[in-house]
């Protein structure tokens, strides 16, 4: 085991799978140059040669395309998008094409390819550059979805996607990038469909994923000095979802909070929701809760912003209501930090 950040890990497992199979390569904007997409890249190109390690235009229909044409020729792409939000002009192609493909030819053909993207609040970058679009591609059958929180998560998911026959969406939050963690050595596969059980408890349970498991942890801290012990679910992969582990977990504590860094109309936590409600409805002991963004585009201005995003102040009121415990203000100072990144 070594203790390494999230971009450390995720360089890791690129390098590891680039000496691996020579059929991997890695293509994006900003892969080769000397910021390497929060370092996750970082001298790939030079270990690799530029053929595997490359700068793509702004152009992301067409690179997408390629990826795909790519995967369909016996290679393995990892397609790296620094921010999230321009993957609206590649739906057609991921949609209609990557997701489609193999089914449409009766497993004959196969679409190996990893798209990663990267969320998450920036300084002040508004509508366009701050969305998680993590239910878009939950929506559509065909693409694994997977979205690691730990450095560990980080290394095993990207290996996993990366020599599996379907097309995967791996969402990184930007927030995670500098936390670190143990991580093995060695070469290793995390599978799809399995959640993890980040702290165990008997009260609520809180189903989580990427950054918001960081702040349901500062949450849960706070609750146990206040004598509510939550325990936290982490899918880390949407698509499978671990449905087992998530309603195991319900039927144990008999209430359920989805904490998701998206939007909570027809999103993530929406579709928890439901799995929730038809599958576990009569050890309920309160109604379902969610969290998620505000149901309006990310303002720019800072203030606003900081009311934007989910926060751990707001997990653990939330929880206090379900519990029907009170919780005032001027008890939680410890759960209001400011926003501070790299970025």
């Amino acid at each position: 085991m070594s203790l390494m950040t999230y971009g450390q890990a995720i360089r890791q497992a690129l390098t590891l799978a680039m000496e691996k199979d020579s059929a991997v390569f890695v293509m994006g904007i900003g892969v080769d140059d000397h910021k390497a997409v929060f370092g996750s890249t970082k001298g790939l190109a030079d270990q690799f040669g530029k053929e595997r390690c490359f700068d793509t235009p702004i152009s992301e229909a067409a690179m997408t395309g390629i990826a795909i044409g790519a995967a369909l020729g016996g290679l393995k792409p990892v397609h790296v998008h620094i921010r999230n939000d321009f993957l609206y002009l590649a739906m057609d192609q991921l949609f209609n094409l990557a997701a489609k493909w193999r089914y449409m030819f009766g497993g004959q053909m196969k679409v190996p390819m990893v798209v990663r993207v990267i969320i998450g609040r920036s300084w002040g970058q508004g509508p366009q550059h701050s969305q998680s679009l993590q239910s878009f591609f939950m929506h559509v059958p065909g693409i694994k979805v997977a979205m690691p929180t730990t450095p560990s998560d980080a290394k095993g998911i990207l290996l996993s996607a990366i020599f599996n026959p379907d097309p995967v969406i791996v969402i990184e939050h930007r927030s995670l990038y500098e936390i670190s963690g143990e991580v093995p050595e060695s070469y290793y596969e995390l599978p799809f469909g399995r959640a993890l059980i980040r702290r165990e408890g008997r009260d609520v349970t809180i189903v989580a994923n990427s950054y918001m498991i960081v702040e349901c942890l500062k949450a849960a801290k706070y609750l146990e000095e206040q004598g509510v012990d939550v325990e936290i679910v982490d899918p880390v992969s949407l698509v499978p979802l671990d449905e087992v582990t998530l309603l195991n977990s319900v039927k144990k504590t008999g209430g359920l909070l989805i904490v998701d860094c998206g939007w909570t109309t027809c999103g993530v936590s929406a579709e928890i929701a439901a799995l929730a409600a038809e599958k576990a409805f009569d050890e309920l002991k309160c109604p379902i809760r969610r969290l998620g963004n505000a149901h309006v585009p990310c303002p720019v201005s800072q203030p606003l912003e900081a009311l934007f995003y989910p926060n751990a102040k707001q997990i653990a009121f939330t929880v206090c209501e379900m519990l029907d415990r009170n919780l005032l203000e001027e008890d939680a100072p410890q759960l209001v930090s400011k926003f501070r990144g790299p970025f």
